[in-house]
């Protein structure tokens, strides 16, 4: 299966990249474009998937984008790296449970090739780390299906500021339990999209 890699450079505007990954959508379901895996970032922006709440926004002077992915309200920003997928299910079994493991998996090799430790869990999907002795979320997943097709992605938080977390509740939790992986470990971290394309090829990829 042949997967397109994407990198784009400058920040790019949530609406347009959402439209980009619909069109992309259709192209796969048309049998007209190969899969995709497309890594950016967004400028600020808080979006809110198909199951958050009104009163998870906590400051109601802030502009909230609804979102046709899966869970609640997340912040998009400089210094996070956000990872776009359009995935065809209907080659990979129609399997949604071992595509978000995948998920969780590439994620988790790359974040651990840091010397990070970190997990995904059953009750709060996302990707976790302890920060002195306190787990805290360091990496969001929110995705969506159609005609068998999985789209939209996940986003991990490298070296971003977390005061815009205090807005809203993330993902359905209290803004103090996100991190990033820079408060975890303070090192290099600009192989970090390399390695994660690596592991999502090796991962998808068959």
């Amino acid at each position: 299966m042949n997967i397109e890699i994407k990198k784009s450079l400058k920040p790019v505007n949530y609406n347009k990249a959402i439209k980009f990954l619909e069109k992309r959508l259709l192209g796969i379901h048309q049998n007209k474009s190969n899969e995709l895996l497309w890594i950016l970032n967004h400028p600020s922006i808080y979006t809110g998937g198909t199951n958050y709440k009104k009163n998870e926004i906590l400051d109601n002077s802030i502009k909230v984008i609804d979102s046709s992915r899966g869970g609640k309200l997340t912040w998009h920003g400089s210094g996070q790296l956000v990872c776009y997928f359009v995935l065809d299910l209907k080659k990979r079994n129609k399997d949604i449970r071992l595509l978000i493991k995948k998920i969780e998996q590439t994620i988790i090799e790359t974040i651990n090739s840091y010397k990070i430790e970190s997990h995904s869990d059953r009750q709060n999907i996302g990707i976790w780390v302890y920060q002195n002795n306190k787990k805290k979320k360091v990496a969001a997943i929110g995705i969506k299906l159609k005609k068998w097709i999985a789209y939209h992605g996940f986003s991990i938080n490298i070296d971003n500021v977390l005061e815009p977390y205090s807005k809203i509740l993330p993902c359905g939790i209290t803004e103090d339990k996100v991190t990033t992986l820079k408060n975890c470990k303070n090192q290099n971290y600009k192989d970090f999209k390399n390695r994660l394309i690596k592991n999502f090829i090796k991962n998808f990829q068959n």
